[in-house]
């Protein structure tokens, strides 16, 4: 029994460690091209659960259409908070911009209770089965939705950077801006791609966490555990952000696992990844795949 337990929380560990990473990639997507740390990033989880809960519930569609216009309407707001919120603080230093962030993750989390109220509210039932069979685990189909959609993005990713047009554009705007706005790219329109590619992927991971517990405020939550994962990567690392997320959602299980066979602590599966994050910090100050700066003076 124990070990089935055991086996089954790695299981949830790597499904949930695929959500995280997702996201990770979304926040470096937007730290290596801007330099700023987006502090409103669960908030776009929480939004783009509610958006695709309205369609569902209120506006009555389908999920399977509610899910894809779920990501266009993310992808204007990304594109819309940039423009309008951030780039007229271009050129400012980058402490006001991380102030804008957190300023703008207190107003959504706020409007977001205005519009929707403070009570969780349940997606109605998408999938026929509540959970599916897999070599003997019982997987929630929302979660095996979301490794084999969080699988595709990734793959989507690798291919964006490496042999797309624009994604060359980012990689070159992520290394230098100036070289970059000197070659003729647009720094404003990576800038704003890069909000909108955000806040569309991040979207995904609220849905899938929405249909599972629920949506409320918590999920806002889910986005604050991206910060080891990112950290722990490396904060300007792609790959780094991917491996960080598993190993953060590994951790968790494996901690909730630990405290109820033998802790009884009661709250280490939300605080094991951040200190694991304090742990790798004091080895490795940039991270498992972060680029190590060195000033010269």
């Amino acid at each position: 029994m124990s070990s089935s337990l055991l086996l089954q929380l790695v299981v949830n560990g790597l499904i949930v460690g695929t959500l995280y990473g997702v996201v990770g990639m979304c926040f470096v997507l937007i730290y290596k091209s801007t330099q700023v740390v987006n502090f409103a990033q669960g908030e776009f989880l929480l939004i783009g659960a509610w958006t695709c809960w309205w369609l569902v519930v209120q506006a009555h569609l389908p999920f399977w259409a509610a899910f894809p216009m779920t990501f266009l309407f993310m992808m204007a707001f990304g594109i819309a908070l940039q423009v309008i919120v951030l780039r007229p603080l271009i050129g400012e230093p980058i402490i006001s911009v991380i102030m804008v962030t957190i300023g703008l993750s207190i107003f959504f989390q706020a409007m977001m209770k205005w519009i929707f109220g403070v009570w969780p509210q349940p997606f109605p039932e998408i999938f026929p089965v509540k959970s599916v069979d897999v070599l003997g685990l019982q997987v929630q189909p929302a979660y095996l939705m979301s490794m084999a959609v969080s699988l595709l993005i990734m793959v989507a990713f690798a291919w964006f950077f490496k042999y797309s047009r624009f994604g060359l554009a980012m990689r070159a705007t992520a290394f230098d801006q100036q070289v970059a706005q000197s070659l003729g790219i647009s720094v404003k329109r990576v800038f704003a791609m890069a909000w909108a590619i955000s806040a569309m992927v991040s979207a995904l991971a609220g849905v899938v966490v929405g249909m599972v517990n629920g949506v409320s405020s918590a999920l806002s939550f889910f986005g604050l555990k991206v910060f080891p994962a990112v950290i722990v990567g490396g904060l300007d690392s792609i790959v780094g952000a991917v491996i960080g997320g598993l190993i953060v959602g590994l951790i968790e299980n494996l901690a909730e696992y630990v405290d109820g066979q033998w802790l009884h602590l009661g709250n280490l599966y939300g605080v094991a990844p951040f200190y694991v994050l304090v742990i790798i910090l004091m080895v490795k100050p940039y991270g498992l795949f972060g680029t190590k700066k060195i000033e010269r003076v």
